[in-house]
């Protein structure tokens, strides 16, 4: 049951970060590098994130497979990297939605081999230059239908997460579906249309952005996430994620209500009683 032959598909921000944590825990292990961009793979060799690089196929002898790459190939490739590997082999996926992957494999024989998880971690950066060890340190970690994973392989895979910094929590995937919607693939959608608007407005006012202060940039930060990355996300979450837009829209409506109608007792209060975030994100960051 050690930790000899890892293999990371998709050598992105997170993959990256997770084949550094491993290079860390396990420094005789060999890390194995699988991405279709090429050029990634040679940065990820030069940056000595991984060790060798390698091909879907070569998987049979791997202790660990760490699946990294966009949600929507996640779910096509995962019961093919199933069907190839040794009994002892763990998989996991780190994808931002859990209801379609869970789904796809739920039947799969080897489904005992495969553990769902969702790192709640990230930048707006992406491939291996953006990789770094500190990634995961005090992150939180969701692990949907636990369960379903061999008990062995549940305990390899604590003790990597553990290692690596990230606190563990457990969930159904629907549940985390509905709740990651709220507080990250909204976030991302109201970065994405703000940036839109300020862009739009920087056609005809040239000094928009010479006025843009820390507070236009930390709330655009995210309009820099990829593309190729968040659109399956939003795909795979369209129900949940149409359900927080109709809900953020309602709000923002409501804000515009208050302001026409000159309330601002009203304005005050809206802030007022949202300003209580602070106490709930401190316990987090």
């Amino acid at each position: 049951m050690g930790m000899k032959n890892i293999y990371i598909i998709g050598i992105g921000l997170i993959g990256g970060s997770f084949a550094l944590n491993i290079k860390k825990l396990h420094p005789k292990a060999t890390i194995y590098g699988i991405d279709n961009n090429s050029v990634h793979l040679e940065e990820a060799l030069s940056l000595n994130i991984i060790d060798v690089k390698a091909e879907i196929n070569d998987i049979e002898n791997a202790d660990l497979v760490v699946l990294a790459i966009p949600v929507d190939s996640s779910v096509t490739e995962l019961p093919k990297i199933l069907d190839s590997i040794s009994d002892n082999t763990l998989v996991i996926d780190v994808g931002s939605t859990k209801t379609d992957i869970c789904n796809i494999v739920a039947n799969h024989p080897k489904r005992r081999n495969f553990l769902a998880t969702h790192p709640i971690s990230g930048t707006e950066f992406s491939g291996p230059q953006a990789a770094f060890l500190e990634l995961f340190q005090k992150k939180t970690n969701i692990i949907c239908e636990v369960e379903k994973t061999a008990f062995k392989l549940q305990e390899k895979a604590l003790e990597l997460f553990l290692g690596m910094g990230l606190r563990i929590r457990y969930m159904n995937p629907k549940a985390h579906d509905k709740h990651i919607a709220y507080v990250s693939h909204l976030s991302h959608i109201s970065s994405f249309m703000l940036g839109k608007t300020v862009i739009e407005k920087e056609k005809n006012e040239r000094d928009i952005f010479d006025m843009a202060g820390s507070g236009f940039e930390s709330t655009v930060r995210l309009a820099k996430s990829s593309p190729e990355m968040w659109t399956p996300i939003f795909k795979q979450n369209k129900d949940n994620v149409i359900e927080t837009l109709e809900e953020y829209i309602n709000n923002l409506n409501e804000f515009k209500i208050m302001m026409e109608k000159d309330d601002f007792e009203a304005v005050f209060n809206e802030m007022k009683s949202t300003n209580h975030i602070k106490q709930i994100l401190k316990g987090i960051v």
